[in-house]
């Protein structure tokens, strides 16, 4: 497997997990993405090394076979969304972090700081929630213009009408706020709605 490089912090997640094989032996199960794509093609791809030999290659979402379950593997807008070992009693465990990824250093903070961790999430979901809120209404107004809805329901005018400049700054806070959240792969649809 490639060394994790300083200047991939942004570009490659690497997630680890030991699992005991057949024979009982602990092995090294480590997932390599580049959740922006692969530099050839551009493609998002979720690579399998097992004790640093690579194994297997998918496009993702991916799931990999592994002793005692599979590795699931997905990729958001911004970031990964899913690296969990699923057993085969469908307990879901997730992977470890690189400590040297986004994704460990903020599994760093969580463990070093919690408090501000726990601060620094919930501001991050309040943006995202904003950036919902200002999302929407554009969505609203023109389905309910629909004849046949704009009959029934009648029709949506947005009651906010924001500066240019003001939407800017809060669109950019929202998407800051989905990259925290997917950093601790939290990242769910309302994510990419509100960004």
């Amino acid at each position: 497997m490639p060394r994790f490089r300083w200047w991939q912090i942004f570009s490659r997640s690497v997630f680890a997990i030991d699992l005991r094989g057949p024979d009982g032996r602990a092995r090294n199960h480590c997932v390599d993405v580049r959740p922006w794509g692969d530099r050839d093609d551009g493609e998002v791809r979720a690579r399998l090394y097992v004790d640093g030999a690579l194994e297997l290659v998918s496009r993702v979402p991916a799931r990999f076979p592994v002793p005692g379950g599979e590795i699931e593997v997905a990729v958001g807008s911004f970031g990964m969304k899913r690296c969990h070992h699923v057993g085969d009693d469908r307990t879901s465990t997730p992977l470890t972090p690189h400590p040297r990824s986004a994704e460990g250093r903020r599994a760093h903070l969580d463990r070093a700081h919690p408090t501000l961790s726990r601060t620094v999430g919930a501001v991050s979901l309040a943006l995202v929630l904003v950036g919902l809120c200002l999302a929407l209404p554009p969505i609203i107004e023109p389905i309910s213009q629909i004849p046949p809805i704009a009959e029934s329901v009648g029709t949506f005018e947005s009651p906010v009408d924001l500066p240019l400049w003001l939407e800017i700054t809060l669109g950019i806070l929202a998407v800051l706020g989905s990259v925290e959240r997917a950093l601790r792969l939290r990242s769910t649809w309302i994510d990419d709605l509100a960004s």
